[in-house]
């Protein structure tokens, strides 16, 4: 039998948390760095229900990691202080990791919340002001995500998607986003 040897113990977080973008991804393609930080969410719409009367509130935490090569957040709903959502079914704790790839100069997304099984591939780019990622998900629904009305301190996210045999975008979910200072 081998035993394998291991090395001193070495903190998770302080391996994989980056302080500033790699050098190699250009400024004008640092298209997350401005989400870096923790904010504040207004739920309007999530899982194609207008749930604005519920005044459910969540939270994003975001950071650079991977040596600046991606920008990983963390969306939690509803937010931890203990308030529970009315509904089970809108919980969510899931993260999304957004890698630059330089062979196709935009950003790779892979979101996941395990809370409901909930997994998207993207692809993400800036799209004049705003911010543009698009994929297709194993039934073949196309997504489309966007974060609008950019601010150092607010945006407006938008998840729309474009189910098998339809030709037009349904809105699924959109948050309003403020910046804790």
């Amino acid at each position: 039998m081998t035993t394998l040897k291991s090395g001193p113990t070495v903190d998770f977080h302080s391996v994989l948390a980056a302080a500033a973008r790699a050098p190699e991804i250009p400024e004008a393609a640092d298209v997350y760095g401005w989400l870096c930080g923790s904010w504040d969410l207004s739920i309007l719409r999530y899982r194609g229900i207008d749930i604005s009367a519920q005044r459910l509130t969540g939270e994003v935490h975001a950071a650079r990691v991977l040596e600046g090569r991606a920008v990983q957040d963390v969306w939690i709903m509803p937010r931890r202080d203990g308030s529970p959502a009315a509904d089970p079914t809108m919980n969510m704790y899931g993260t999304t990791l957004r890698s630059w790839d330089p062979s196709i100069q935009a950003w790779r997304i892979a979101w996941t919340n395990p809370i409901r099984s909930h997994r998207e591939e993207q692809i993400g780019n800036w799209n004049g002001r705003n911010i543009e990622q698009n994929g297709t998900r194993a039934d073949g629904t196309q997504t489309r995500w966007t974060f609008t009305e950019i601010t150092p301190n607010s945006f407006h996210w938008r998840g729309e998607a474009m189910y098998p045999n339809q030709t037009t975008w349904t809105l699924e979910g959109e948050f309003l986003a403020t910046r804790r200072l």
